[in-house]
């Protein structure tokens, strides 16, 4: 039991509930830019590059067999660099988005720590020369007693 409650304490904490909420939004930011990538950058790439289509982009390496009544279908073997090129494609716009966050939440930073620290309290003014008389007399009193 001390397992679960401890296991308990550790998933309910607020570091951990942040953490998820990052990997569920960062997982959804990603279809985002894969769609980005795919659907909206990369066709009209394919327009200027000669109508290609990144996707279809492959070198066979071994060509396939297909299934025959005594032997059976062999899958050709491809080496599929169009699909290559699109994830480069999504890991350069992802790498740049983080990039800027991280220069957004550095500048936050830098003004944070750039703020004026609160000054100092002031030191209590120091006692007039009468007052030191007096203080000294008090305490030459008090040493009579």
């Amino acid at each position: 039991m001390a397992f679960l409650k401890e296991f308990k304490e550790f998933a309910l904490k607020g570091n951990v509930m942040d953490m998820a909420v990052g990997v569920i939004i960062g997982g959804a930011f990603g279809k985002i830019v894969t769609s980005l990538v795919n659907d909206i950058l990369m066709p009209p790439i394919g327009v200027l590059l000669g109508n290609t289509d990144f996707s279809n982009l492959s070198v066979v390496i071994k060509k396939g067999v297909e299934a025959t009544e005594t032997t059976p279908a062999i899958a050709e073997v491809t080496w599929k660099y169009g699909a290559f090129i699109q994830q480069c494609v999504d890991f350069a716009i992802l790498a740049f988005c983080v990039f800027l966050m991280v220069k957004v939440m550095n500048r936050l930073l830098k003004k944070k720590e750039a703020a004026p620290a609160p000054a100092p309290a002031p030191e209590p003014p120091k006692p007039t020369l009468d007052q030191e008389l007096l203080t000294e007399i008090r305490d030459l009193l008090k040493e009579k007693k």
